[in-house]
């Protein structure tokens, strides 16, 4: 595909057999419409802030899940040597193709492609790369611990692999799960979800941004879009930090720093022993 390439697509949600899959590009796509250079600058900065690097000079970065491609864009702003960024939903690729010929048309250093995360075949065909990033992606597949196995694979040795899996919190988990299964599968349903928790999650984000002084959400992100993304984002699956831990310990990664989140994403960075 072509930077330039306009990709005309459903807007039903997909079904990836049994489970249905909310249409996070669809969401990006809107998104899209407000970002400005406030919000990339803010994505680069949580990238140096939990990378501890200044730049990517030198370094490959994988985007798996790509979403609105804002990640890949400030990888390449950060001067990363080779950008790939794939995603399963078709309209999340729309979103980073369209970013990438707002920023950087013509460049052959970054990639765009439609591809699954469970599909260790294409992850095998992607080569090797210094840093992969995962972030809020993994927990949405249908297929968490699966996906979790497949990342490492594109993880060159000593190489980096940052993830963020949402918090098993237990009963409240359990409830959100069930929140977020009847938003999409029913219609009626789905706007009093939206008038019964929209005021919750406003307040929430209300008190977060007054307490730390951030008027733009954390990683660049948008309140409404981050309210829909969490309304709607299912499959939904949840783990505690020991059992990442223990995942990739098995694997042959060591973890360099974790960062809990009550009640939402836990932060991960491993670094690949060297074989």
């Amino acid at each position: 595909m072509s930077s330039g390439s306009t990709i005309a697509v459903s807007e039903e949600l997909e079904v990836n057999g049994s489970a249905t899959r909310f249409p996070f590009g669809k969401n990006w796509e809107h998104f899209l419409k407000y970002l400005d250079e406030e919000r990339i600058v803010e994505a680069e900065k949580s990238l140096r802030t939990m990378l501890e690097v200044d730049s990517f000079g030198g370094k490959s970065f994988l985007d798996i899940g790509c979403g609105s491609g804002l990640f890949s864009l400030a990888a390449m702003r950060m001067g990363s040597e080779r950008v790939h960024s794939f995603d399963y939903d078709i309209h999340s690729v729309a979103c980073a193709l369209e970013l990438k010929r707002r920023y950087f048309a013509g460049a052959h250093n970054w990639t765009i492609q439609q591809g699954d995360v469970l599909d260790a075949g294409y992850l095998s065909l992607l080569g090797k790369f210094d840093i992969a990033y995962s972030w809020g992606v993994l927990h949405h597949t249908g297929n968490m611990w699966q996906a979790l196995e497949n990342a490492a694979i594109p993880v060159r040795p000593d190489g980096t692999l940052y993830i963020a899996i949402y918090d098993d919190r237990g009963l409240r988990s359990r409830y959100w799960r069930v929140i977020k299964e009847i938003y999409n599968k029913n219609r009626i349903a789905r706007l009093a979800i939206i008038l019964a928790h929209v005021p919750y999650l406003l307040g929430r984000d209300f008190v977060s941004r007054s307490l730390t002084g951030h008027l733009i959400l954390g990683r660049g992100m948008s309140v409404w879009c981050d309210m829909k993304d969490w309304l709607g984002g299912y499959p939904f699956e949840v783990a505690r930090p020991e059992r990442i831990l223990d995942l990739y310990k098995r694997m042959g990664f060591s973890p360099i720093k974790v960062r809990t989140c009550l009640g939402a994403n836990n932060e991960y960075i491993f670094i690949k022993c060297a074989e």
